[in-house]
């Protein structure tokens, strides 16, 4: 679902296609009967594949129901890793996220809005979605090793919030090109938000 180079041989092509087809029916499945109320069975009925298939290629129905969340942080970690680090850490995290929106392709911003919205009306896909957020942000913290612990937490907590924010602004229109600018405008309003104050 990425702009990724297609697979050279004719088994590992087969391979993604039906990887894709897995992802792409269980969002829309999901979707139409719910996640909780569809059983994996249904999806690979649909797909036509075998459960030691599916199992080859996913760990569980909430894995696959999630692979768009997945591969954006996949692919914002691999920019992470290559983008230069210099200057502000708050710009390198936003650039790095702006760079991984522009990697994604069409078929992924057609899943992703699904998936935010089986998110949300799943308390299993919640759950399951917090997790795998707290795992990225472990992640990211140990590739920046080299930072102070505490105020580097807090500089990725605040970028995930702020990445948070930016969905709901997207939600419920979901236009590609404006993910984009409502990060940014999401990441810029932090020093305002965090000089609020109460009036009385």
């Amino acid at each position: 679902m990425t702009t990724s180079h297609q697979p050279d041989t004719l088994r590992e092509r087969k391979k993604l296609r039906t990887r894709q087809a897995l992802v792409g029916t269980a969002v829309t499945l999901f979707s139409e009967r719910g996640f909780e109320s569809t059983p994996l069975d249904a999806l690979l009925e649909q797909v036509e594949v075998s459960r030691r298939t599916f199992f080859r290629n996913f760990r569980s129905k909430e894995d696959v129901a999630l692979t768009a969340v997945k591969q954006l942080w996949d692919v914002y970690l691999e920019v992470l890793d290559g983008i230069e680090k210099s200057g502000l850490l708050a710009d390198v995290f936003l650039d790095a996220m702006l760079t991984t929106l522009e990697r994604m392709d069409e078929d992924w911003y057609r899943c992703f809005p699904l998936t935010l919205r089986l998110i949300a009306d799943s308390p299993a896909l919640d759950g399951y979605t917090l997790r795998h957020c707290a795992e990225v942000q472990a992640e990211i913290a140990r590739r920046l090793d080299g930072q102070s612990p505490l105020e580097l937490r807090l500089l990725i907590e605040f970028f995930v919030a702020s990445w948070r924010c930016t969905l709901d602004e997207w939600l419920p229109d979901c236009i590609p090109g404006e993910l984009p600018a409502l990060l940014r405008r999401s990441c810029s309003s932090m020093d305002s938000a965090l000089s609020l104050s109460l009036t009385v």
